[in-house]
């Protein structure tokens, strides 16, 4: 039982990284046609957790306001490389958008997503995605990948890798 266990494990790993290696291979322009397509409605229950373990639904973010979206892991170079730009986007858009970042369990445990946050603080909800219900829902070919919905649900941008204009994203989001 504990091998298959690994071997899953090291088969999400090599499907990661084989995008991951994709995306550096080609180049990436501000607005990639990856994952859900511009306009498609988020609307269904995406099961994900919190990082104390507490069952959270995704979509429960979704339809109040604009939400953007990061499919993230503490390994991956091209978000720390994003983390200044959605930063500086939070600080001047927090209180008009909900920033949530979704932690895939790719290589990856919820033990050490807690402890990189508790050495790099960063100001976002962050979720649990253990079973992969977020990545399917939102169809994310690896971490890096953005998503701004609008305020009713609807995505208004995707993107992947380190050269997006977060602003950029949120403006769309916000209607602009």
């Amino acid at each position: 039982m504990r091998g298959m266990r690994g071997m899953e494990s090291m088969l999400r790993f090599l499907v990661v990284a084989s995008a991951l290696c994709v995306a550096y291979a080609r180049p990436l322009s501000a607005q990639d046609d990856v994952g859900l397509p511009v306009g498609t409605a988020v609307t269904s229950s995406i099961p994900v957790e919190n990082l104390d373990g507490q069952p959270v639904d995704l979509a429960s973010y979704v339809g109040k306001k604009p939400v953007l979206i990061e499919f993230w892991a503490t390994w991956c170079p091209l978000c720390r490389a994003l983390l200044p730009k959605i930063e500086a986007t939070h600080k001047r858009y927090g209180d008009k958008v909900e920033f949530v970042v979704v932690a895939v369990a790719v290589n990856e445990s919820k033990r050490s997503v807690k402890r990189h946050l508790q050495e790099h603080a960063i100001p976002f909800t962050f979720v649990w995605d253990g079973n992969g219900a977020a990545v399917r829902a939102f169809e994310a070919p690896s971490t890096s990948y953005i998503v701004a919905l609008d305020a009713r649900g609807k995505v208004a941008y995707t993107g992947l890798g380190d050269k997006q204009d977060i602003e950029a994203a949120v403006k769309k989001a916000l209607g602009g």
